[in-house]
């Protein structure tokens, strides 16, 4: 047996060359996402924001390049919670070839009322799962030319403890924002994996992986002017907290790494080392409801029947 010694270790601060490569960020001009955008530009690749705001676009986009010399980073108009707009998204990228997706873009909302989509869809769900289930199924064409390419899905601590109600799974009846949040992660976290093993049966080299960036307070993360600023005082006032959670420059890690990591594999989880909630990466073992592979194939039904679309890779 090969000694922990001859294990390569994953290391945040030298990720590895991947210039030639293409990688697009939903929700890339903010938050996290915009750190694993900067942090993957680093690493020479080009990197596609995908964004509805195009003036914060721009600004992460200078931002990027003020802090990486060079970098090759764009943006594509891009609204999740507009179904019909996705397919011109995808063209608007304008590659022949995709490595990664990272599926980062969410929207939370803490307070009712319930609101919708154009589409009739709760706002949650639909950005946060249907709208990445949707584009999964346009970006197909790019990621199957790709060999080895992967779909990146970011779900979060949130829903560890929640669950599914397939029979509202837009929160129609007794609307809880928090819930639903919860709800549309975990749903985003069993499409990730039942997308895995659709891939397997497909003999496809595509992967798809999960990762969870633990617990990110503004008030942790460096300044980043005009994206994020960041005062003296609020980093003062924060800073015990940096012994439980981190800032989202450190919790972009466990998905820059499901997306250059070659020891990764489809069906992985990443999340932070400590508690799930700050440190390094690494692969955690999945959570017990995330191994429900019946509820996860009812969801891809009913998301299929709400998005008129099916994610399939065939080479």
């Amino acid at each position: 047996m090969p000694s922990v010694l001859q294990v390569p270790q994953w290391d945040v601060q030298r990720l590895p060359h991947a210039e030639g490569k293409s990688f697009l960020i939903t929700g890339g001009n903010a938050g996290i996402g915009y750190f694993v955008a900067e942090q993957l530009a680093g690493t020479g690749a080009t990197v596609v924001l995908g964004s509805r705001d195009r003036a914060r676009a721009e600004d992460a986009i200078a931002s990027i390049r003020s802090r990486v010399p060079g970098a090759k980073v764009k943006h594509v108009p891009l609204d999740l919670a507009d179904l019909a707009s996705l397919r011109t998204s995808v063209e608007a990228i304008g590659l022949d070839r995709l490595d990664a997706i990272v599926h980062n873009a969410g929207v939370a909302l803490d307070h009712p009322p319930r609101r919708e989509t154009a589409d009739g869809h709760e706002l949650m769900f639909a950005t946060n799962h249907l709208g990445h289930f949707a584009l999964t199924h346009h970006l197909a064409p790019l990621l199957t030319a790709t060999p080895g390419s992967r779909i990146v899905t970011t779900g979060s601590f949130a829903a560890k403890s929640e669950r599914l109600d397939l029979d509202d799974l837009q929160s129609t009846h007794d609307y809880q924002p928090k819930r639903a949040y919860s709800r549309s992660k975990l749903a985003q976290m069993l499409f990730a994996l039942e997308l895995d093993r659709r891939l397997r049966a497909a003999a496809s080299t595509t992967l798809s992986v999960l990762v969870h960036p633990g617990g990110a307070l503004d008030s942790l993360t460096p300044s980043r002017p005009p994206v994020h600023v960041r005062t003296t005082g609020q980093r003062l006032s924060r800073l015990p907290l940096g012994l439980v959670v981190q800032g989202k420059d450190a919790a972009a890690w466990p998905a820059v790494r499901a997306v250059l990591d070659p020891g990764v594999r489809g069906g992985h989880m990443l999340s932070p080392r400590a508690f799930g909630l700050r440190g390094t990466p690494r692969i955690e073992p999945l959570w017990n409801h995330l191994a429900d592979t019946t509820t996860a194939a009812r969801l891809w039904t009913a998301s299929c029947e709400l998005t008129g679309t099916d994610p399939t890779f065939t080479h």
